[in-house]
């Protein structure tokens, strides 16, 4: 049976095609430097890309920061309306300057805890870099 029922796809089949008269044969000298340039046009398009993505992701980061810090203003003022609302609430039970006091003094004391264990932090960092000699 023929395989006539397959359509022709219009695709030469003899095994011995042959160039046309009017193109002449590359060297491989041609070869590298067409392989050249497009290697140097790649690199080129790739320090573009990423350029412009390093741009992209600095004008992300700058407003990303920005917005971060105007939270953490945010946060500072709630903080200082607690503490001002800490000091009204303790007024009537112990008068003005022992609510001031109280406030500042447990203030001073989380201070104080807070950087006790940053100095812990920092000396493990610093124990970590100690040479064992």
């Amino acid at each position: 049976m023929a395989n006539d029922s397959l359509p022709d796809a219009g695709i030469d089949t003899d095994l011995d095609i042959e160039q046309s008269g009017d193109a002449e044969p590359r060297s491989l000298t041609d070869d590298i430097s067409a392989l050249f340039d497009d290697g140097k046009t790649y690199v080129e398009a790739e320090l573009a890309f990423q350029k412009t993505r390093l741009g992209y992701a600095a004008n992300n980061g700058k407003s990303g920061i920005g917005l971060i810090l105007a939270a953490l203003g945010f946060l500072h003022l709630a903080l200082i309306g607690l503490v001002v609302g800490g000091i009204i609430s303790l007024i009537p039970y112990v008068g003005p300057l022992p609510a001031t006091m109280i406030v500042v003094g447990t203030l001073l004391v989380g201070t104080a805890i807070f950087l006790l264990l940053a100095k812990r932090r920092f000396g493990n960092v610093s124990d970590a870099f100690k040479d064992d000699l």
